[in-house]
């Protein structure tokens, strides 16, 4: 059975935010609580998600919290290259922001030895992996907690970050639209990401090159709000052109 554009906007959002309620989606989705629950059944019955009263949630959505794996874990050799990339920006004594994500956990993971930072992360996980580094002064944020990419969102999480001040921030994206726009599946991040940017002196944009002309459904706002896009070598030269012109550097 085929899926037509909203349910798998549906379907995005979902594996996001690891569950969602009807009167939700009707509103976001401009339609009826119908026609919400028909397009429910129909991800259901392809295996994707388990249906509850009012909503629905992500099939196998606890094994999440319970391993500390993320739901996404595709391209992830380019995501180790970006992240070493990523990580020769850092220096002594910053004050870093790692954005909850696959590619920023790569980060993380690079910073368990080393130089002495401060570390402001919506993500558990990454905060797992630097909890225990003395060298790391490790800020978490609080909000609500999201299992399949392990993070905190919402209000709550943007104003644990308000009045703090970032050198650099490493910001996810799930993709970058035809229109150099950054978006994501869920509404939920847009407040804390936005907060995050306004946070930090410098932007840096780790997105592997599928991310490229893939639109999610929520637009945080245009590329040019990051300052430098750190990516792979697989972009194209037409994503390149259309990416400067936006006045934001590219590494790769």
């Amino acid at each position: 059975m085929a899926l037509n554009q909203r349910r798998i906007k549906i379907l995005n959002l979902i594996r996001e935010d690891g569950h969602a309620k009807v009167q939700d989606l009707s509103r976001i989705f401009n339609v009826t609580n119908v026609t919400i629950r028909q397009d429910l059944e129909v991800l259901e019955e392809m295996g994707y998600i388990q249906r509850e009263h009012g909503g629905a949630f992500l099939k196998d959505v606890g094994t999440f919290a319970k391993t500390g794996q993320l739901f996404n874990q595709t391209h992830i050799e380019e995501k180790k290259e970006i992240a070493r990339k990523a990580v020769s920006f850092i220096r002594e004594n910053d004050t870093i922001i790692l954005d909850s994500g696959s590619t920023t956990t790569e980060i993380a993971k690079l910073l368990t030895e080393g130089k002495s930072l401060t570390v402001i992360t919506n993500a558990l996980n990454i905060a797992l992996i630097l909890g225990e580094n003395h060298n790391i002064n490790l800020i978490v944020t609080g909000g609500e907690f999201k299992a399949p990419t392990l993070s905190l969102t919402g209000e709550m999480a943007a104003n644990s970050i308000k009045g703090l001040h970032a050198n650099k921030l490493f910001l996810a994206t799930a993709g970058i639209s035809s229109d150099m726009r950054l978006t994501y599946p869920s509404l939920s991040d847009l407040v804390v990401k936005s907060t995050m940017i306004q946070s930090a002196d410098e932007v840096f944009l780790v997105a592997d090159s599928s991310k490229i002309g893939n639109s999610s459904f929520a637009s945080l706002g245009p590329i040019s709000l990051v300052h430098t896009l750190i990516t792979d070598n697989r972009i194209d030269e037409e994503a390149i052109k259309r990416i400067e012109k936006q006045q934001v550097k590219i590494l790769y």
